[in-house]
């Protein structure tokens, strides 16, 4: 048996639910795309056709924004004089994006327009004093904030005392006092009643630019596009319209710098889709801010000159990929450290070389690993602080956890999943196990981070044309998630590992006669795993594998969970491969014989009679050492014992089955010599007696143990001799004939049998326990 790695939570329908779904199957839509337009709160068809085919109609007035009129005017009356305007952006994908759409717009009004991105290191997030402070002294004389602002009071109250205004974009969670700004534009204003509230920077930098210009600017749709599906906000509602039309404007985007970006990463701009976006063009913008300034990525975007776009652009992909290597690098020495620390609620772990601009992702990785909360920290550019960026899991509030010691940090920020922080090095040990007594009352021994499942489906129900039907669900993302299913009771089959390192899996799952394939991204190291025998409740996300002009349906599995034992073939293997599968077992030991200096004797447990069996109740992982020749013993322990992963190691130290049983030829040379002879020296002289008669000297200790069962022959002081007129017996009388032909039974099962067989009969004992 093996748990799955997430909480799987099913989603079910009421019954004004399935009636929905019944009249959409009416309407010819699929049963599992009914199944889901229903999970997306839509009970009528005039809602499934809104959904299916968002358009321009779907998106809001901009000017039903509180304070639009008031900044376009502003805006309006600095373009006519001519007066110095300044964006100011942030350092990731929404914030590049937003500055360019907004940049774009005032260019086309004929503005006069620079941009500033904050350097992540020295500036930090949102308004700086000492920036503001800089560009006001040029001579900027009016300040437009994108993708930040809300929360930036000194430097805003500065501006205002200069005597310059500043209108504040912004989307991020409103503070209980806003800033004093000249205007603020922003979905969830209190005074305002914009209808949709979950605008990325980039839609709201696209609110402005379309009042601004009197119409939707077409051609900024793909930056819109991008920057709302990297910033991970709500896919629905204005949202869904804008990416919708974002995408196609994107495959068939002008714009020089995308091309060149999608040229050195090997994107096809033509077929992109949010999946494009958000693990290609999104993270290689992110690069950016990332590891060093933004600014180039806004002239990626804008300009128009092929040159300087495969310049940037190649700058682009060579700081993704330094962030890719200090990600993998830094996410390895991390999950070192959990290792060394064993079991805890809460990992805060910390070393100094550790790149500031990657944190948030390496949590990210640990947090998926582990299923418990994760800060990873490094030393701050003072030199004199910690400072990091925490992740959790659902169950875990981690702003409220670190609210509870929060005089303990120089700042901390975030919200339930994600949080950043800093405080003096010397508070490392004191804010850890603060932070580990927190956690722990709130853990549950099986805390695990939530996966949705949308329905329960099978492998004959998935082909092509359907998956081409769920598609129609898309853009997915943030509240329209990529539907997982769950598909019960298959089998692992063909499974082999891919990539260069052997990261990933692929293979077929079977249920019953039908067959899907499927992909598992991240679980090579899991083959054994999946392959145990055992039948598998998978969930995964269906998609289209499209090669050499075919297409087939398969799963891209993200996790599964085996029901019954698991049986794990080892045999042949040796006892630090149990040190690489990081479990604890119990190790049988079914024959005296058997050398065990090598294992750790704390658990090791002899199984030589019935009774000992009672020993093993409560343990679920066990390794059978060597082959156990008692039939009632081991039918007794897999029968009785809830075993649940089962590891065939088998060593013995005497092959039977391979040996084979003597032949009545051999019997009949080793009685005809002792007859001749009278008698046979078996203590000193069984090497020259094994090479005379050409008989192994196992087989021959074998037929002078059955000639003394039976009564044939006596042996005093290792002399063996013939005894004068015994009974005739045949020589399958004999209890050490009979024990030698079931240790073959038992050696020809364990030993050489595929692990289905072993399977079957473990499943037999069960039964008849």
């Amino acid at each position: 048996m093996k748990q799955s790695q997430f909480k799987w939570e099913k989603k079910l329908l009421t019954d004004e639910q399935q009636t929905a779904v019944e009249e959409f199957k009416q309407q010819n839509l699929s049963p599992l795309m009914s199944h889901l337009l229903v999970n997306r709160g839509l009970t009528t068809i005039d809602e499934v056709n809104a959904f299916l085919n968002p358009s321009l109609e779907d998106c809001y007035d901009p000017f039903l924004m509180y304070d639009m009129e008031k900044a376009v005017a502003r805006i309006q009356e600095a373009v006519a004089s001519g007066e110095r305007m300044l964006i100011y952006g942030d350092y990731d994908a929404d914030g590049v994006t937003s500055t360019t759409v907004l940049k774009e717009a005032i260019e086309l009004i004929g503005g006069e327009v620079e941009y500033y991105l904050p350097d992540r290191f020295t500036d930090g997030y949102g308004p700086n004093l000492d920036v503001y402070k800089y560009f006001i002294e040029q001579g900027i004389q009016l300040i437009i904030t994108v993708d930040n602002g809300v929360s930036g009071h000194a430097a805003l109250v500065y501006a205002k005392e200069q005597g310059i205004d500043v209108i504040v974009t912004d989307h991020h969670e409103l503070p209980d006092e806003l800033p004093e700004a000249y205007a603020i534009i922003h979905p969830r204003h209190p005074l305002g009643d914009y209808p949709f509230k979950d605008l990325a920077g980039v839609g709201v930098a696209f609110k402005v630019a379309t009042a601004l210009l009197g119409e939707l600017p077409m051609e900024s749709l793909d930056l819109v596009a991008i920057g709302t599906i990297a910033d991970l906000v709500s896919l629905t509602g204005e949202n869904r319209a804008l990416v919708s039309l974002g995408l196609k404007i994107l495959n068939q985007s002008e714009r020089v710098g995308l091309h060149a970006l999608a040229e050195v990463g090997s994107i096809d701009l033509a077929t992109a889709d949010e999946e494009t976006v958000g693990f290609g063009i999104g993270p290689r913008i992110n690069a950016m801010g990332r590891l060093k300034s933004a600014m180039p990525a806004v002239e990626l975007l804008s300009t128009f000159d092929d040159e300087e776009a495969m310049v940037i652009a190649k700058d682009i992909q060579e700081t993704n990929s330094q962030r890719q290597q200090l990600v993998k690098e830094i996410t390895k020495e991390a999950l070192q450290m959990v290792e060394e620390m064993g079991d805890q609620p809460i990992y805060l772990l910390e070393k100094d070389d550790w790149h500031e601009g990657v944190l948030g992702i390496v949590a990210s990785h640990i947090v998926r690993q582990t299923q418990r909360p994760a800060i990873i920290m490094t030393t701050a550019s003072d030199g004199e602080l910690l400072k990091g960026s925490g992740r959790s899991i659902a169950d875990i509030d981690l702003f409220h956890v670190l609210s509870e010691v929060k005089e303990k940090f120089a700042s901390f920020g975030g919200h339930h999943m994600a949080a950043g922080l800093s405080f003096e090095r010397d508070n490392l040990d004191e804010v850890r196990q603060s932070l580990i007594s927190i956690v722990n009352p709130l853990i549950d021994g099986g805390s695990k981070d939530s996966l949705d499942i949308e329905t329960n489906i099978s492998i004959e129900d998935v082909s092509v044309d359907v998956i081409e039907e769920m598609k129609k669900l898309a853009p997915f993302g943030t509240d329209n998630p990529s539907p997982v299913v769950m598909v019960s009771d298959v089998k692992a089959e063909g499974m082999k590992k891919i990539g260069a390192d052997g990261t990933h899996l692929k293979g077929q799952l079977v249920q019953e006669s039908h067959q899907l394939d499927c992909i598992a991204f991240g679980k090579g190291a899991e083959i054994g795993e999946m392959t145990t025998g055992g039948l598998l409740d998978v969930v995964g996300k269906l998609s289209i594998n499209e090669w050499n002009g075919f297409r087939k349906a398969q799963l891209m599995l993200e996790d599964y969970r085996v029901s019954g034992v698991q049986i794990f073939d080892m045999r042949g293997g040796k006892l630090d491969e149990f040190d690489r599968l990081a479990i604890h077992p119990i190790f049988i030991v079914f024959n005296k014989e058997t050398k065990v200096d090598s294992l750790p004797q704390d658990k090791v447990c002899y199984i030589h009679e019935l009774q000992d069996v009672d020993k093993l109740v409560g343990f679920k992982e066990l390794v059978f050492v060597d082959c156990p020749y008692d039939l009632e013993v081991v039918s007794k322990l897999v029968s009785s014992c809830d075993i649940e992963r089962l590891y065939l190691w088998l060593n013995i130290t005497t092959e039977h089955y391979l040996s084979g049983i003597p032949t009545r030829e051999q019997f009949g040379k080793v009685f005809k010599l002792l007859h001749a002879q009278g008698n046979l020296d078996v203590r000193y002289k069984l090497d020259e007696l094994s090479n005379y008669l050409q008989i192994s000297k196992n087989h021959l200790i074998f037929i002078i143990k059955v000639f003394f069962d039976l009564g044939f022959v006596t042996i005093e002081d290792g002399l063996m001799s013939k005894v004068a007129n015994p009974s005739e017996k045949a020589l399958e009388e004999s209890d050490v004939y009979q024990a030698y032909l079931h240790k073959i039974d038992m050696e020809k099962l364990f030993l050489y049998s595929n692990v289905a067989d072993i399977r079957q009969w473990i499943s037999q004992q069960e039964e008849n326990r």
